[in-house]
């Protein structure tokens, strides 16, 4: 056995003891803590507002302590991956192939352009139907109705003319 296979074997029998007295001693001093808890409680004569208080405060212990373990526990195993090279050897996958595209048109798509316009006025006139819409473009808006007259309402008189 080399040198190495030995110093790793040693490496992860000393991980899973480090691993087991630090779990023993966040469980030990969870239950410690939720014993002093349930002692304060019934020493104190189970007055509501002492219980909230109490039970909050041995919560909020037990969590920062269990948090605080895993916590250090995952950097440190994170820091030691990297301290051993095991994050640096993978290798990147391989991209896809590009799709390839085919030559001819979508179905329903006109198969020739528009013929290009002589006229100076239909050059600069707006697109029309047959032009494709970009997707993004937004409807037009509908134009207002014009409110309806009366049908027994005549047409306003001319004004009359003015004298100089």
């Amino acid at each position: 056995m080399s040198r190495d296979k030995a110093g790793t074997g040693q490496d992860v029998e000393l991980e899973k003891t480090r691993a087991r007295y630090g779990l023993l001693a966040v469980v030990v001093s969870n239950v410690a803590i939720a014993g002093v808890a349930a002692f304060g409680v019934w020493r104190l004569g189970g007055d509501k507002a002492v219980i909230v208080g109490v039970l909050t405060a041995a919560f909020t212990a037990v969590s920062g302590t269990t948090t605080a373990y895993l916590g250090i526990k995952a950097v440190s195993n994170t820091a030691r991956s990297i301290a051993l090279g095991e994050g640096i050897r993978r290798e990147a996958a391989p991209l896809p192939a590009p799709l390839q595209v085919p030559a001819s048109a979508p179905a329903g798509a006109p198969t020739t352009a528009p013929a290009p316009a002589t006229d100076p006025a239909a050059a600069s006139a707006p697109s029309t139907a047959t032009d494709p819409v970009p997707a993004s473009a937004p409807a037009p808006a509908p134009a207002p109705a014009a409110p309806a007259a009366p049908a027994s309402a005549a047409a306003p008189a001319p004004p009359a003319p003015r004298s100089p």
